[in-house]
């Protein structure tokens, strides 16, 4: 319930909350079994708030009041397991209860808790929201998407968020081989897909010699888009979590990774200690940054809305907003011009975002800097899907693909 308000009342975005609460919080006194039952809750009420929010408006005879503490949070979460996941509905309605009466403003609605929970329990959902997904989208969202991409592909889009993701891995060696270590499919030259891992991610063979690194097929695109890195020096601008300076050094490339979070580079440098890789790491804001010598190729995953990756992290739309894609937009523009500046004439940088709003992908190539040129992909480009390919010739994946959204640009410097 914490963690469900830290979202919906802060803003506060779920892993860092969930990560804070394991390593010092409630979460780090119980069994990991049950801190993946907890994360499976809280996603699944962001997954489907709207429809349960459908739901308890037509229970509620009137709304909350703002001196109920979390009785909404417990609602929500009680809803969610009621009516979308494999819990019995006696249970949640007990514990539900239980925790109304422990907060010391929602304790007043401990009754009111109860005879919600008894009645989603005793009663189906509505007729009308189980098939209007749509309505787990915030309506801003729903119509940029409808608007951009037409009405069809939005519902897909949305529809795509309802479902977990599945754990991708970038390998370092045959794909065919780890596939069947790890009871998995390769879906890519470096890619291993498992469908329906449910465990922790350090109980994986290959997990602690370092073998594999958790990254979405499509975010591991943008780091094969420069071609041959061996030997070449690589420059991977706001670099962290760190997927994509891995994939280049395991590569061969002579890697510097940027970043101006020293918490996220600290997560970095640990992710590369397991991995037996080593690159340069540089605690910076990029527009910051003044490296000695320029790069034979840049890489720059520039800060975005994410609105691609909500399969992975349903807690994002309840912390953006409209205003926030066209300043986002204004930085990417900033950050790729000083990306230019980095790079070796006739050398490549490719810019990338995990966003699927237009502003942030496609429209930078209209106003592309002055020592740029657009190289076009193509099919034979690191094997890319033709689907996956935009008519400009960029990198576009969707939700709706199977994989994160994406969208990636191959620059040369003039």
């Amino acid at each position: 319930m914490r963690l469900l308000n830290a979202v919906l009342a802060r803003a506060a975005p779920l892993d860092d909350s969930f990560h804070a609460s394991v390593s010092g919080g409630a979460l780090a006194k119980v069994s990991p079994r049950d801190r993946r039952l907890c994360y499976a809750i809280v996603a699944t009420s962001l997954r489907r708030k709207g429809q349960i929010e459908h739901e308890l408006g037509m229970l509620l005879a009137k709304p909350l009041p703002k001196s109920s503490g979390m009785t909404r949070e417990i609602l929500i979460a009680t809803a969610a397991q009621i009516l979308f996941m494999r819990i019995p509905s006696h249970a949640a309605v007990a514990q539900a209860v239980q925790i109304a009466k422990s907060d010391p403003r929602a304790k007043h609605f401990a009754a009111l808790v109860n005879a919600i929970g008894r009645k989603l329990a005793a009663a189906p959902p509505g007729k009308e929201t189980p098939n209007d997904l749509s309505i787990n989208t915030p309506a801003w969202l729903y119509a940029r998407w409808s608007a951009n991409y037409g009405a069809p592909m939005a519902a897909e889009i949305a529809k795509s968020h309802h479902l977990e993701a599945p754990l991708d891995l970038t390998v370092k060696g045959d794909p065919e081989t780890w596939a069947e270590r790890l009871g998995g499919r390769p879906v890519s030259p470096q890619t291993v897909r498992l469908d329906n891992w449910q465990g922790a991610i350090s109980d994986l063979a290959g997990f602690s010699e370092g073998q594999w690194w958790v990254q979405d097929e499509a975010a591991s695109i943008p780091a094969r888009l420069l071609g041959p890195v061996e030997g070449k020096t690589v420059l991977d601008l706001c670099a962290a979590p760190g997927g994509k300076t891995a994939q280049m050094a395991s590569s061969g490339a002579r890697v510097t990774a940027v970043d101006r979070s020293p918490l996220r580079m600290a997560r970095l440098r640990q992710n590369l200690e397991r991995l037996r890789i080593t690159a340069e790491l540089i605690v910076s804001d990029v527009l910051d940054y003044r490296p000695p010598r320029p790069f034979d190729a840049v890489l720059l995953d520039a800060p975005c809305s994410a609105t691609g990756i909500i399969r992975r992290h349903p807690d994002l739309p309840y912390h953006r907003t409209p205003e926030m894609i066209p300043n986002l937009a204004a930085l990417q523009r900033q950050l790729l011009d000083k990306a230019m500046t980095f790079v070796k004439p006739g050398g490549t940088v490719v810019f990338c975002t995990c966003s699927i709003e237009p502003e942030e992908g496609e429209d930078h190539l209209r106003r592309l800097p002055l020592n740029a040129r657009h190289l076009r992909l193509e099919p034979e480009d690191v094997f890319l899907k033709v689907e996956r390919l935009s008519p400009a010739g960029c990198l576009r994946t969707l939700p709706n693909q199977g994989v994160d959204g994406f969208f990636a640009m191959r620059l040369e410097r003039l």
